[in-house]
């Protein structure tokens, strides 16, 4: 071995859903809206003038920011925007998580946090889920660095009352708590109704899925403390100014300026994942209580990695993981009403 080899930062990566190219495959594993974005995303795309492309973008991204933080009644120095939500999570691990105690995050959860933690050197504690999957607030009382978890989760979709998450900060009030709320928007209630409560709340966001924009990458990080976003900045700043390109940041601002077309397609995607409920349970199938866009199921008899598999040869792909505790559940994203048909009518022929 070679010395400098002693020196490679070794990491096991996050591993992304499978991004097949098929021309008429149904995909169902990755979380995407099935919908178009809001038709302000187009005209917005379509004004970028070639001379504001080649020149850098605002790294403050006033524009977006302002939006946003329009949007939600804060300040625009309440909000920090990001290359999606996965950049703003990891920045905001490197700028709060800095102890030598451990940040606890539930063991069920988004795999990424393992990365980051790993990547940055970062002391971290898993909480198991209990028998139903839920999070236990108890385990998140001990001393800890940090806590972050997502609301509702991942992969399980399990959703979070807000007294609960009230509850964990309450007895985290010396360390920074992280909400992830990817899947917020359907069905949840928000923790940004907290922030103004507690200065040491962070809540994250994503345009990726409610919002249908997961190929531009925007997402946010909104606090009731205006020092916690500054210090989010200064490491932006010292790292990469220039995160997020003008046509996201434009096509981003337009995207939530329309709120009547988001709610027509959230509320769509809420009705389809409850109608695909209850023709899952019809199979045979158990589906944890979803406040998401995917439903996380397993099926009392045929085994979820053969379902898995014969659903791929079908071109229809959807989610598993070889992971313990949850190695025969299907993470099944909510598709249109046409996809989801055909589906349940593949599943029907696979389970017999």
């Amino acid at each position: 071995m070679k010395a400098w080899e002693n020196n490679l930062r070794q990491v096991v990566p996050y591993v992304p859903g499978e991004q097949p190219k098929r021309s008429k495959m149904i995909k169902l594993n990755t979380n995407e809206n099935p919908y178009p974005p809001a038709p302000g995303v187009r005209d917005a795309l379509d004004a970028v003038e070639e001379d504001l492309l080649r020149r850098y973008p605002d790294p403050t991204s006033e524009v977006l920011n302002s939006t946003i933080a329009n949007y939600y009644g804060v300040k625009t120095s309440q909000v920090f925007t990001g290359v999606g939500s996965d950049d703003v999570l990891s920045v905001a691990f490197l700028t709060f998580f800095n102890s030598d105690k451990p940040v606890f995050f539930p063991d069920i959860t988004y795999s990424f946090y393992k990365v980051w933690a790993d990547v940055y050197r970062i002391p971290y504690a898993t909480m198991p889920l209990d028998k139903n999957f839920k999070i236990v607030k108890e385990d998140y009382y001990p001393e800890n660095g940090g806590v972050i978890f997502p609301n509702p989760n991942a992969p399980t979709a399990i959703y979070m009352g807000l007294d609960e998450v009230r509850d964990i900060i309450e007895h985290n009030r010396d360390v920074i708590v992280i909400v992830d709320e990817a899947y917020i928007d359907f069905g949840g209630e928000s923790a940004l109704s907290l922030i103004d409560e507690y200065d040491n709340l962070v809540v994250v966001q994503t345009f990726s899925k409610s919002r249908s924009l997961a190929g531009l990458r925007i997402g946010y990080a909104i606090s009731g403390n205006e020092r916690l976003i500054k210090a989010m900045n200064d490491v932006k700043y010292s790292i990469n100014s220039y995160t997020m390109n003008q046509t996201a940041i434009y096509a981003g601002a337009e995207s939530i300026k329309d709120k009547e077309y988001f709610t027509k397609q959230v509320n769509k995607i809420i009705a389809t994942r409850e109608k695909t409920v209850k023709e899952l349970e019809e199979l045979g199938f158990t589906c944890l209580p979803s406040k998401a866009n995917f439903v996380f199921a397993k099926h009392d008899k045929a085994a979820a990695k053969d379902i898995f598999e014969q659903l791929k040869a079908r071109d229809i792909f959807v989610r598993y993981f070889n992971q313990p505790r949850i190695d025969n559940f299907l993470r099944i994203t909510i598709g249109t009403d046409k996809e989801m048909e055909e589906l349940v009518s593949a599943l029907k022929d696979i389970i017999g």
